[in-house]
């Protein structure tokens, strides 16, 4: 099958197969070898590895994929695609593909049934409206994960990886840093797409922690409080956590806590790290 990293073999099967892109999938089909290239071995994809590929749109990245993994499987929301990937993939037998939206499905099922539930490598080129919750469902999920390599939009990678005390600096970076270590390995230019996207891209790869860098009583709370504190981020962190009903946290309570880990009272959000994340919540659930 011809390599559809080249944009000429891109088009001819997009052009037999009448193919019309949908916006609400945020499809945008990589055209560039170098970066399908920088992609497999950032993800350091060996035979011992069974890959998720989250939205393989016509195949172009999965025959990357299915050379260096010992098994492949795609899941591909959009059913017009699957005729056309049953062609681009018909020569390899380590590839399945479902037809199926990633966040319906039980992906810890999966890595059992295919993988005989050892840790798996995700490799995708997301769309970009619905990054986020993705990577969260596969961190949240209890997926075994190994590590999750993944073309964004260059500014959600950014956020991804900074420190307090930043613009970009949120509920997604502590999340993120809270499961894996990010690392940004290359950056891609919009005309390495087609159609091409408005914005910049980036492949960041995610390493999974053995364990969370930090020692948390209850994580599921820690996030409603990280969450609390950034959706008022001009707020001081009493002020935005008091105000957030679900919490149901006095202002006087937070205050105290606060300034018994050296903290001042109008500290805000975007000032702590991960570890006092943890450590306010630790406190917050001591009564």
């Amino acid at each position: 099958m011809a390599n559809l990293g080249i944009p000429r073999n891109t088009i001819e099967v997009l052009q037999k197969y009448n193919f019309n892109f949908q916006k609400k999938f945020g499809q945008n089909f990589l055209i560039d070898t170098s970066v399908l290239e920088r992609i497999i071995s950032a993800a350091q994809i060996t035979k011992e590895d069974m890959v998720l590929e989250i939205g393989p749109g016509i195949g172009t990245m999965t025959q990357y994929l299915a050379e260096a993994a010992g098994s492949v499987v795609a899941v591909e929301i959009d059913k017009n695609l699957i005729p056309i990937l049953e062609e681009t993939l018909s020569a390899y037998t380590n590839v399945t593909v479902i037809n199926e939206d990633v966040l319906k499905l039980d992906l810890r099922q999966l890595a059992e049934e295919k993988n005989g539930g050892k840790p798996i490598k995700v490799v995708a080129n997301l769309p970009y409206y619905i990054t986020t919750p993705i990577i969260m469902n596969l961190f949240e999920s209890g997926v075994p994960l190994n590590s999750i390599t993944i073309m964004v939009q260059k500014e959600v990678a950014e956020r991804m990886q900074v420190g307090p005390g930043t613009k970009d600096y949120g509920a997604l970076s502590l999340a993120v840093q809270y499961y894996a270590k990010p690392e940004i390995v290359a950056n891609v230019p919009p005309n390495c797409f087609i159609p091409r996207p408005s914005v910049g891209s980036a492949v960041i790869r995610l390493t999974r922690h053995e364990k969370p860098p930090v020692e948390v009583k209850d994580a599921q709370y820690m996030f409603s409080l990280i969450r609390a504190s950034f959706n008022q981020r001009r707020k001081t962190l009493a002020n935005g956590l008091s105000n957030a009903p679900e919490l149901g946290l006095s202002r006087d309570r937070v205050t105290e806590v606060l300034e018994n880990m050296g903290l001042s009272a109008t500290i805000r959000g975007e000032a702590l790290t991960l570890e006092q994340f943890a450590e306010l919540s630790n406190r917050l659930l001591t009564k």
